[in-house]
């Protein structure tokens, strides 16, 4: 019995899910215990929520993208949506709920949810269109989610939630507080985000994300993205899946942006920006197009590679520039891919082999 649960875990359907999940469980031990024994730097140790948060919002868009074949460029968008939801929920909570692990699992469900509330409202419109039309309109979304959340103040005190537009008219209570303050963003936000959290958070990416890729749904989202016409014309209604993927898509951006959200004490809106949403789609891309393990190993390398390189200074960016273009033509190269993929030919049959004699 337990060799034929090993075996199915790595058998050809299942072993990219497997290796995934095991890069991420293996990358948290070793991570945890250097910074039991003080052997990882604060800086690192600082990045570790927010590479968590990337990885997430990065796996959400590889299902939009990757799956779906939608160029969205609206991830960020959805990221301030559950961030700022978030720390709304985390402020009122505080002092309802004394648990900061409970308190955080609640600001992740809220924003996770009003996210997809957002995702279902602009999908309704929004994929009506196809191409750039779609990325031009995703975009403008962002930026528009930007400009209003820049725009409102928000305060919590004894007798519920105030809050104004444009001007700052909210009167508070004594004791009450104020949870955004228009251009200053959320401020005084207690940091409750943890690395645990935000790896149980990517597994939870993960197992959502390949659970749907590998269902009946799943399918027929890759069957509207292979051709529109022929899964019309089998009974699929590309609308609704396309819409499920970029509802989902937008759910895990959303939980990403709490958990970046209540990673710092100040959270301004502009630092979701249209330089984030480029961001995670690069993540995307040179991970691979529906390949998870890669989007998970890209996230980390890009995120962290300008900090190992910030001893170089001014030719730091340069060189991450040359490093992402190099990265890409290497990817690219088809040689490479039939050589990748002879040598994936010679392990499965290797393995096959393996468990044969057992």
């Amino acid at each position: 019995m337990k060799k034929n649960i090993f075996a199915s875990m790595f058998d050809q359907k299942h072993r990219s899910r497997t290796v995934t999940y095991l890069i991420v469980i293996v990358s948290y031990i070793v991570l945890e215990i250097l910074m039991k024994t003080g052997n990882l730097s604060s800086l690192f140790t600082s990045l570790l929520v927010p590479v968590c948060a990337y990885i997430v919002a990065a796996i959400g868009l590889n299902l939009n993208v990757g799956f779906s074949g939608e160029l969205n460029l609206g991830q960020a968008g959805f990221m301030s949506v559950g961030a700022f939801t978030g720390i709304c929920v985390s402020g009122a909570l505080g002092g309802l709920i004394p648990n900061t692990v409970v308190r955080l699992l609640a600001s992740l469900i809220a924003g996770a949810l009003m996210a997809a509330v957002f995702g279902y409202l602009i999908g309704v419109p929004v994929l009506k269109l196809q191409g750039d039309y779609l990325a031009i309109v995703t975009l403008a979304f962002g930026q528009i989610i930007k400009s209003v959340i820049t725009n409102i103040y928000l305060g919590f005190d004894g007798t519920g939630f105030h809050m104004s537009f444009v001007d700052n008219k909210v009167k508070l209570e004594p004791g009450g507080k104020m949870l955004l303050n228009g251009p200053m963003g959320a401020t005084g936000t207690d940091r409750i985000a943890t690395f645990t959290v935000g790896v149980l958070l990517i597994l939870a990416a993960l197992v959502i994300v390949y659970n749907l890729i590998y269902s009946r749904s799943g399918r027929a989202i890759m069957a509207a993205r292979d051709n529109r016409i022929a899964a019309e014309s089998i009974g699929i209604s590309v609308s609704k899946t396309k819409m499920l993927a970029f509802v989902v898509s937008a759910s895990l951006a959303g939980a990403a942006g709490a958990l970046f959200g209540l990673n710092y004490s100040t959270l301004l809106p502009n630092k979701f920006d249209f330089n984030m949403s480029i961001l995670v789609l690069v993540y995307v891309v040179l991970g691979g197009l529906g390949n998870m393990t890669g989007t998970v190993t890209a996230t980390v390398i890009l995120v962290l590679l300008p900090e190992l390189l910030r001893s170089l200074q001014d030719y730091r960016m340069l060189i991450y520039a040359v490093i992402l273009i190099s990265i890409m033509l290497i990817s690219n190269n088809e040689n490479m891919k039939v050589t990748a993929e002879r040598l994936k030919k010679k392990l499965s049959r290797k393995n096959l082999k393996e468990a044969g004699n057992e």
